[in-house]
Order: structure tokens, then C-alpha cells, then sequence
């Protein structure tokens, strides 16, 4: 099966995503429809789901010939990303990672168990390999291989480790999270921008020189030529919580506003 986003990384490519919540596919088949995404990502760890909804997921994202992501949890990583991997998605994001070592293991338990690879990941009969469990197995393997595989650098540990990390074979993409960044220091992010904004720069010059593809999240075209600027390719922007929540409390707050002026 091929991996569109393994493509387009191996070709240097930039590529733009958004974030879903929704686990209806619907929802992911008109974004994919806009032809303004190269993949989608369904933000697993922030909300409930099952495998038959991420395998639909993964349906609405083929008609377009969009790739997909998953954001998975820090304590059933190795579950999740099995099952999701075994469902079509083309790339994992994994959270919360804080040491060099935690990386290696999760690379090492969604790697196949071949020789060559010294994965712990075995021949899953699924939609993955289209129900057929006489596939080549170094086939599977080398599809199994493609998959991308993203972490996010969010914790200080994980910073303070970014130049290693980012020197283990498999690590394909990082993104910065200021959020639990600065958490992990005991700050508020409001009262740290500059330092914020100077972490997330070192990631980027890290993961560059390393080659490892850095992604930003980001919610305007300015921010994307500031990233553009620094090297950044890679582009998550917006999400659709904050999308409706932008509307909810903007323009329905306006009318609701308006509507209870007139009752006065």
C-alpha cells in the first residue's frame, strides 16, 4: 500500500495538515475534499474512539488520496499504533516522550520483526495488507517500514535530549509543544513567550541538522513565512475544535449579544 506521506517526505517535499476531532468520516472526507491538505490527523489522544471509526477514518482519507496521521497517547502508544498502523493510518504521532530511550523503545515496538530491523511489530492480517495473509512478508516489512514516525518535544527532558533524539534511526519528524513545555518548567506560557519561541527555535536547528523534518503548528499564512524563514517545511494548522470554538464565540457571541439587546 502506498505511504503518501512517506513520499513526500523522501522527496523534500512541504506538506500541509489539519487537526481533526471528529471520528465521523464524513468530517475527514470534506476537509480531504478541499485539495488543501497532503494528509489529515485525527487527534486520538484528546478524544474517544474505537478501531472500526479509525478505519473509516483512514477510508475517507484514500478517496482523496490524502495521507493520515494519528495522535496517540503516552501509556497504550504501543497498542494504539499497532492497531492504527494496522488500519491504513501512514503516520504516528507519538506525546510525552522525555528521554532518547523512550524514543528507541517506541520505535522499536511499531518496527517489524525482521533480522534487518530488530522490530517487535509482527504480520498482522488486516486492511494494512488487504485481508491477505499470503503477502510477501518482506513486503509487508518494507510497508510496515514506510510508516512515518513523528514525536512531539514537549516536556524540558525532551529538549534537553532533542540533539540525540533526533540522531535515532526512525525518528522522521518533531514538533514543538509549548504547552506541556512549559508545564514541565512550572511556567505559564503567557509569562515565557520569548523563552517559548527561543526552545522551539532550537528544536528546529536541531532537527535540521540532523535531518529530521520539523513541523509547526500554526493558525495564519504570516506564521507559515515566519517558520519558511528558519527552514520549516511542514505545516499543522489550525484544528477543529479551535475552528468552531473561534465561531461559537465569535460571530454566534455577536448575534447572541444583538438578540438580548433586544429585550431590553
Amino acid at each position: 500500500m502506498l505511504n503518501h506521506m512517506r513520499e513526500l517526505l523522501d522527496a523534500k517535499k512541504s506538506t500541509v495538515n489539519t487537526r481533526i476531532w471528529s471520528m465521523w468520516p464524513t468530517v475527514a472526507e470534506a476537509a480531504a475534499s478541499t485539495g488543501n491538505f497532503d494528509y489529515l490527523e485525527f487527534v486520538g489522544e484528546y478524544v474517544p474512539f474505537t478501531l472500526p471509526q479509525l478505519e473509516n477514518f483512514v477510508r475517507a482519507c484514500e478517496l482523496y488520496n490524502v495521507g493520515s496521521m494519528i495522535k496517540v497517547d503516552f501509556q497504550n502508544r504501543f497498542y494504539v499504533a499497532q492497531r492504527a498502523m494496522g488500519c491504513g493510518f501512514q503516520a504516528i504521532l507519538f506525546t510525552d516522550h522525555e528521554t532518547p530511550d523512550e524514543v528507541r523503545e517506541t520505535i522499536r515496538m511499531v518496527t517489524p520483526k525482521t533480522p534487518q530491523d530488530g522490530g517487535r511489530f509482527g504480520f498482522p492480517n488486516g486492511r494494512w495488507i488487504k485481508y491477505n495473509p499470503e503477502l510477501s512478508q518482506m513486503g509487508y516489512a518494507a510497508m510496515n517500514r514506510s510508516c512515518v514516525k513523528a514525536f512531539m518535544i514537549e516536556k524540558k527532558e525532551a529538549l534537553d535530549n532533542i540533539e540525540e533524539i533526533c540522531q535515532i534511526p526512525g525518528v522522521d519528524m518533531v514538533q514543538f509543544g509549548p504547552n506541556d513545555y512549559c508545564m514541565s518548567r512550572g511556567w505559564n506560557v503567557a509569562d515565557h513567550k520569548k523563552e517559548v519561541a527561543e526552545a522551539q527555535e532550537h528544536m528546529i536547528e536541531v532537527a535540521l541538522k540532523n535531518g529530521v523534518a520539523p513541523r509547526v503548528e500554526i493558525s495564519s499564512l504570516e506564521e507559515a513565512e515566519h517558520y519558511e524563514k528558519l527552514g520549516v517545511r511542514h505545516f499543522c494548522i489550525l484544528d477543529q475544535m479551535d475552528i468552531l470554538l473561534a465561531a461559537w464565540k465569535g460571530t454566534c457571541g455577536d448575534v447572541k449579544k444583538f438578540a438580548e439587546g433586544l429585550d431590553k
